[in-house]
């Protein structure tokens, strides 16, 4: 079964950074593009970053370009996120997706099938 667990969230301040990890299980890991997206208080599910497979080429969103770098290390079965130069409207809860297909590079949410539970993100002063 997949299972997508998110973790290292928390409390920073403005220009601070966060390391956000997504531990994956139950599928083929290293064959599927890792996307991440979050979900500010009372807005809509935004899509964040994305990696592709053995190339790990990257793909941002204007708002965080320059600012977050998503990785992937495929011998642990992790993809991170490192949020540096934080600001107020990064806020929110954070989570991880992949698509239905093999070696498919997915780079909105329409077609990342799986997301994991969450992590929250709060950026204040």
């Amino acid at each position: 079964q997949v299972q997508l667990v998110e973790s290292g969230g928390g409390l920073a301040q403005p220009g601070g950074s966060l390391r956000l990890s997504c531990a994956a299980s139950g599928f083929t890991f290293s064959r599927y593009s890792m996307s991440w997206a979050r979900q500010a208080p009372g807005k809509g599910l935004e899509w964040v970053a994305a990696i592709s497979t053995v190339d790990s080429d990257t793909y941002y969103a204007d708002s965080v370009k320059g600012r977050f770098t998503i990785s992937r290390d495929n011998a642990k079965n992790t993809v991170y996120l490192q949020m540096n130069s934080l600001k107020p409207e990064d806020t929110g809860l954070y989570y991880c997706g992949k698509p239905d297909y093999r070696d498919y590079m997915c780079i909105d949410l329409a077609c990342n099938d799986n997301w994991g539970q969450g992590t929250q993100v709060t950026v204040s002063s």
